[in-house]
């Protein structure tokens, strides 16, 4: 029988507030068992960049890499950010250890192909190393995981930290009972946007299909859905959509079941 881990995904307005990010940690920390955070810092980025008179730039929710934001990105996601978690987990008695794609090869990217619009230096995700992530976690390391990639030939690229949670939620499937935590502002996903307390306790595929037919998940929610199912069948065990500050409490948020 697989060992239990909970692979916990926080966007970086929860990470870059001090307020959450202490609640966070505490909350983090009393997770039982194995367990993996990976983490966002966008505004932390932006505000960075800004100061340093470069631009931001945003398609579709998605950030520009150009070679200046690039580096950025790569102090703050690689550096500030995942190294004040860090220090913060260790205060915590957990023993983290920060981690980018580049790290002993454990992420690899391709940089995304140009279409539509040309993204820059911004990876998807071609595998993850699940041996020497596992062998970290067997060891009792607890994987601080940064938005970052590289793609073997000695570039650096920014990489969604959705993607990254769930690329990784299915590679270390094979090895553990993964439950995946995608934290965001709500306290799931809601029946009514307006209603706080709509939350919709649990959603498989049919329910997932209907409820897009109404029109009750629209924008944003289908693509997270979807990826959510992609990790079930690639062998995750659920998916839940929760705020942060619920992360230890069972029954909250949305389960995403097969």
């Amino acid at each position: 029988m697989k060992e239990k881990l909970t692979l916990i995904k926080v966007g970086g307005k929860i990470v870059e507030e001090e307020a959450t990010l202490q609640a966070l940690l505490s909350d983090f920390a009393a997770i039982e068992g194995r367990k993996v955070l990976v983490h966002g810092g966008g505004r932390s980025a932006t505000k960075l960049a800004a100061r340093l008179g470069i631009e931001s730039q945003m398609v579709n929710g998605r950030r520009i890499t150009d070679a200046e934001t690039l580096k950025i990105v790569t102090m703050v996601y690689g550096g500030l950010v995942n190294k004040n978690i860090v220090a913060r987990l260790q205060a915590c008695g957990v023993n983290a250890l920060g981690l980018t794609g580049a790290d002993m090869d454990v992420i690899r990217s391709v940089k995304r192909p140009v279409k539509d619009v040309d993204y820059g230096f911004v990876g998807d995700v071609e595998r993850v190393d699940a041996t020497l992530l596992g062998d970290l976690i067997a060891k009792g390391v607890v994987p601080v995981m940064a938005p970052l990639t590289h793609d073997g030939c000695g570039n650096m690229l920014n990489t969604n930290a959705d993607t990254i949670a769930g690329e990784t939620a299915k590679a270390l499937a094979q090895l553990f009972d993964v439950t995946l935590v995608y934290c965001f502002e709500k306290r799931g996903v809601l029946r009514d946007e307006n209603d706080d307390d709509s939350v919709i306790p649990q959603i498989t595929r049919a329910d997932f299909e209907q409820l897009v037919a109404d029109g009750v998940v629209q924008g944003g929610m289908i693509p997270k859905l979807e990826n959510a199912f992609e990790a079930l069948r690639a062998g995750v065990s659920q998916v839940i959509i929760t705020q942060a500050s619920a992360i230890n409490m069972p029954g909250e948020g949305t389960r995403i079941i097969r």
